[in-house]
């Protein structure tokens, strides 16, 4: 009987290493990885943004992008000013759903793991000025077009949502590319 239990932990290692317990661990990874990234880098360049744009604004590129320091009480954007406690919240349960969704997907596609990631982590490093600030550090103005003072949160907020658009409406179904595959080699 001892045997057969030193079997069965055998044959379990083995599907752990190779099929989709391996992917999903990755999967998982990589979201956390990225989402640090996110917030590192945000954290960082708000960081960088209130020492040097204390005595004023600078210009990066003239004509096109100036960085000037902003407190946000808002979300993205500067949007719902003065509801701080709201976002947070909305970070927190965006966050959880995101860690559910890709911990119990079994064929999330990494290009949908990264996005989600995007998003989290924008989230995230919105909220950590929340939560540490009372607002939201935005800096980078662009001078070409009207639009509000906004910051790397916020960029990887809308490149995730907008990837996650994207890659849902171009991307087929698992059993719809099984069928086509089927038909595919039918017909050959």
């Amino acid at each position: 009987m001892r045997k057969g239990s030193l079997g069965c932990m055998r044959q379990e290692r083995v599907n752990i290493r190779s099929g989709e317990y391996a992917k999903k661990g990755v999967r998982i990874a990589m979201f956390w990885f990225l989402v640090m990234i996110v917030v590192t880098v945000d954290q960082a360049t708000k960081a960088a943004a209130i020492e040097v744009l204390e005595h004023g604004p600078l210009t990066v590129i003239p004509g096109v992008i100036d960085f000037v320091l902003v407190r946000n009480t808002g979300a993205a954007f500067s949007f719902g000013e003065g509801a701080g406690v709201v976002f947070i919240l909305i970070a927190i349960a965006f966050l959880v759903g995101a860690v559910i969704a890709v911990v119990n997907s079994d064929d999330m596609p990494f290009g949908m793991v990264a996005s989600i990631a995007f998003v989290a982590g924008g989230g995230v490093g919105n909220m950590v000025d929340r939560i540490l600030m009372g607002s939201v550090t935005d800096f980078i103005k662009t001078t070409f077009m009207d639009f509000p003072v906004f910051n790397v949160a916020d960029i990887c907020v809308t490149l995730g949502v907008v990837a996650c658009m994207v890659f849902l409406i171009t991307s087929k179904p698992a059993e719809e590319s099984e069928a086509t595959a089927a038909v595919d080699k039918s017909e050959a």
